[in-house]
């Protein structure tokens, strides 16, 4: 390898006994800031349900652990809990549960190498650890990204009216920066859209009396006040109005702080085919005067197209996020692809990882090895020197996401 020493060769790296897998010395010692994930779950979870993104009606059929992504767990996570890699799925989850929870959770996320923790707190359907507690079991840094649509919700269960809709977000959006609900910094915002309405969103920024006007559709109420609920569960109507979503974005971008869209892969209640990221071509153009950072999540499988978008855009950022642990001994492949067009100071690690421990472990380790054997491709070929390949290390597994983010 061009401008490797013998000091610099690469080591061993134990993987629990039956093989030796080998890893670049500073892809493995960089310590990673996780851009965008989720908390950890306060007792143990459903492993299988949680392993991918199907629901249990889609799995019923089968076992998500056949599946690239059941077979890493299989392969990587056992170790850590005193096993053997392969471990069958029932030895796996018995020796999970004689540990206890609290354990197996500081084990990996222990094991992650994580140093910063930036925690999507909008998305809530089980008892999370809140993003503080969640870090410190990685013994990394806690930040915090608010989703943009839980604001507007929480607006809508207060009663507030339609037509004072437009001033109060932006009020309850300011106030949820400068007063955090768990006492760490809000560092970016994110954006479901693609879930409720898709990705095509125009870029014009809309009025306050089209915002009331869609307010008051939103919530169904032919007076105008926006606080009807659902009378059974006590929330308000499903979120997909495409003025709402895109008023939200622009009230996040006067707030000067990144912006996330959910782009891709994701569950069954997305349409994919409406979450390719070339849609938000016309905002991202709007957007550009503003100076925000527009980060581009997940992508799969339209990461060639976010990293295009990154590209011809100076303000746009893309990762692989929930990809990564799901193609599993696949991350290196698609991780090449990723990087095919995307300025290497504009792409980020991201975990996404959920509820599981072993998702935030997972993803940080398959990330590092798809990492490592895709510069050490490019050093065997001398396409680079040794000195590039550690530097593009530290942009894309913390620099980047600490400028961008202005984590330090």
């Amino acid at each position: 390898m061009d401008g490797m020493s013998a000091e610099h060769a690469q080591p061993s790296v134990s993987d629990g006994g039956t093989t030796t897998q080998r890893m670049l010395p500073f892809v493995a010692a960089q310590p990673l800031v996780d851009h965008h994930c989720h908390g950890l779950l306060r007792s143990s979870g459903d492993l299988a349900g949680l392993l991918n993104e199907a629901d249990g009606a889609a799995t019923a059929a089968g076992t998500p652990f056949d599946s690239l992504a059941g077979l890493a767990l299989r392969r990587w996570c056992p170790p850590l809990l005193g096993l053997p890699p392969h471990a069958s799925p029932g030895s796996y989850l018995d020796r999970r549960a004689a540990l206890g929870w609290d354990e197996v959770s500081r084990r990996f996320l222990g094991a992650s190498g994580l140093a910063a923790l930036c925690v999507d707190t909008g998305y809530t359907p089980a008892d999370l650890l809140s993003p503080g507690e969640t870090a410190s079991r990685a013994g990394a840094a806690a930040f915090e990204v608010v989703r943009l649509e839980q604001i507007a919700e929480s607006l809508a269960r207060a009663g507030v009216r339609a037509a004072d809709f437009p001033d109060a977000y932006r009020r309850a959006l300011s106030e949820r920066v400068t007063m955090p609900s768990f006492g760490i910094t809000v560092v970016g915002f994110k954006s479901i859209a693609a879930y409720r309405v898709g990705l095509e969103l125009d870029g014009r920024r809309p009025g306050d009396g089209e915002v009331a006007a869609a307010a008051s559709r939103w919530l169904g109420d032919a007076a105008g006040v926006a606080g009807g609920t659902d009378a059974a569960g006590g929330t308000p109507p499903r979120l997909a109005d495409e003025v709402l979503h895109r008023f939200f974005i622009w009230c996040g971008a006067d707030l000067g702080l990144p912006i996330q869209f959910h782009v891709g892969y994701g569950d069954r209640d997305i349409d994919l085919h409406r979450c390719n990221p070339l849609l938000l071509t016309g905002l991202l153009r709007a957007l550009e005067p503003t100076g925000v950072p527009v980060m581009l999540l997940h992508n799969y499988p339209y990461h060639r197209e976010a990293g295009y978008l990154a590209q011809v855009f100076p303000l746009v950022y893309a990762d692989l996020g929930l990809a990564t642990h799901n193609v599993g001994a696949r991350a290196t492949a698609l991780l090449g692809e990723a990087l095919e067009l995307v300025p290497l100071r504009k792409f980020l690690f991201s975990s996404d990882a959920f509820g599981l421990p072993e998702l935030y472990y997972l993803g940080t380790l398959l990330f590092r090895r798809a990492l490592s054997a895709f510069l050490t491709d490019r050093l065997d070929a001398n396409d680079m020197s040794y000195a590039d390949a550690e530097r593009i290390t530290r942009l894309i597994g913390a620099e980047n996401a600490r400028r961008a983010y202005r984590l330090d």
